[in-house]
C-alpha cells in the first residue's frame, strides 16, 4: 500500500488531519499526520526512508526518577520513550541503521525551575541518537516558548511553530509542568513496614 501524499497540504491542514499524543504517548503511523504540543517536554521524530515509515514520541523526564509516581514516571521518561519508539518501528520492518531523527522542544517556559527539565530533555535527545547511532538531521531545541510539532511518518518532514508562553493554552502547559516539577523536588515518601 502506498502512503498517502501530504506534500500539497499546508501545516494547518496536516494539523487537523493529525493524530495528537499527550507527555508519554508515541505514535507509529504510515497513513497519519502525528501531533503533539511541548514546553519544556522533547519530542522525538525517528523515519525510516526506505519504508517510508515514521512515528513520534513525547517526554517530560530523560530518565527513571525515583519519586514516589515511579510507575508514572517510567511512561514520561525518555530512556522509555526513546526505546518505544525504536522498538514499534523495528517490529514493522524498519532497521535501525537507516533510522533518522527530527528533535524539537526542551523549552525553558517556566523561570523558576530548578531542574532545568528542558534542557536537560535536549541533552539527553542528542546524547542518545548519538549513542545509538541515529542521525539528528534538525532539531529546535530550548528558548522561552512552547511548540507545535507536526510528524509526517510517510515523508519524513516534521514542521514546528513556536508560540508565546502568554496564550491560554501554553498557560496550562506551563502549570502542569510546574505542577509535575514540585513533585519531583518534594522528597519520596517512604512507608514503614513492620515484620511481626
Amino acid at each position: 500500500m502506498t502512503p498517502p501524499d501530504y506534500s500539497s497540504l499546508s501545516p494547518r491542514d496536516l494539523e487537523r488531519l493529525a493524530l495528537h499524543i499527550n507527555p508519554g504517548g508515541w505514535s507509529v503511523e504510515a497513513d497519519r499526520p502525528i501531533t503533539t504540543l511541548l514546553g519544556s517536554c522533547v519530542a522525538v521524530c525517528l523515519y525510516d526512508p526506505k519504508l517510508r515509515l515514521g512515528g513520534m514520541n513525547h517526554f517530560l523526564l530523560p530518565s527513571i526518577s525515583r519519586s514516589a509516581n515511579a510507575d508514572i514516571d517510567v511512561i514520561l521518561n525518555g530512556d522509555y520513550a526513546m526505546e518505544v519508539l525504536v522498538n514499534a518501528l523495528l517490529d514493522k520492518g524498519a532497521q535501525k541503521r537507516r533510522l533518522v531523527a527530527k528533535a524539537f522542544g526542551g523549552g525553558n517556559i517556566v523561570n523558576s525551575i530548578q531542574m532545568a527539565i528542558g534542557d536537560r530533555n535536549a541533552q539527553f535527545a542528542k546524547e542518545w541518537l548519538e549513542r545509538e547511532g541515529i542521525p539528528l538531521l534538525a532539531s529546535d531545541f530550548g528558548g522561552a516558548w512552547s511548540r507545535k510539532v507536526i510528524c509526517v511518518p510517510s515523508s519524513g518532514d516534521a514542521y514546528c511553530r513556536r508560540t508565546p508562553i502568554t496564550r491560554p493554552d501554553v498557560a496550562a502547559i506551563v502549570k502542569a509542568e510546574k505542577e509535575y516539577e514540585q513533585s519531583l523536588l518534594k522528597p519520596a515518601k517512604t512507608s514503614r513496614i513492620e515484620l511481626f
